[in-house]
């Protein structure tokens, strides 16, 4: 199971990125996806979630409306695009996975997800 996140880099507030990860190994197209980051001196946190065919998302209240999490199944890929980026965005951005499940929304901010891909870094000025 590998997972490895790209994309990241540094922008100015208010500019968009998107953040790509693509998943090798048993990780396909049924597995759940998700996006954390983790900032300098705190925990990882959930970012976004998104089921096994795209139709359910789960976002954190910090990026919801600014964050939109997508998948391509022909292509093993998943993918963040953030807008409207704050200097409080600025953190290391892990993909994840997580075994085929029923989906709940709030549940993979609390538990997290099983596997985990390298991280890329995303630094905003101000």
């Amino acid at each position: 199971v590998q997972l490895q996140a790209s994309g990241g880099g540094l922008v100015q507030a208010g500019d968009s990125l998107r953040l790509s990860c693509v998943a090798s190994g048993r990780t396909g197209s049924t597995y759940v996806k998700g996006w954390f980051r983790q900032a300098p001196g705190k925990e990882r946190e959930f970012v976004a979630a998104i089921n096994w065919n795209g139709g359910i998302t789960d976002y954190a209240d910090s990026v919801k409306g600014r964050v939109t999490i997508s998948r391509d199944n022909a292509k093993n890929a998943v993918y963040l695009r953030m807008n409207s980026l704050k200097p409080e965005d600025t953190a290391v951005y892990y993909c994840a996975a997580d075994p085929p499940a029923d989906f709940d929304v709030g549940y993979y901010s609390k538990i997290g997800m099983n596997y985990w891909g390298t991280g890329t870094q995303v630094t905003v000025s101000s």
